[in-house]
């Protein structure tokens, strides 16, 4: 359901500059679906179990995330310390 109503807000978007077709209330009914159906998603998840962590990623968005690496190869002198 989620596809197809984004795939119609797609369809009917206009160039930039240009006015959409859509009135106000056809507007807001579509974003109030979207949330219906994001409410029904997180039920459904919470009856199963399940944690979403999953975030929207947008067209052009890059991800903000750094991989680090770690030298696994230091040992670990903490057996070694001198005594008192």
């Amino acid at each position: 359901m989620r596809k197809v109503l984004a795939s119609v807000v797609k369809d009917v978007t206009p160039q930039p500059g240009m006015r959409h077709p859509l009135s106000e209330q056809t507007i807001d009914d579509i974003k109030n679906c979207f949330s219906l159906i994001a409410a029904r998603e997180r039920e459904l998840q919470s009856e199963t179990g399940q944690v979403s962590t999953k975030k929207p990623v947008y067209p052009g968005q890059t991800s903000r995330a750094q991989i680090v690496e770690f030298d696994t190869s230091i040992k670990d002198d903490s057996d070694n310390t001198p005594e008192k």
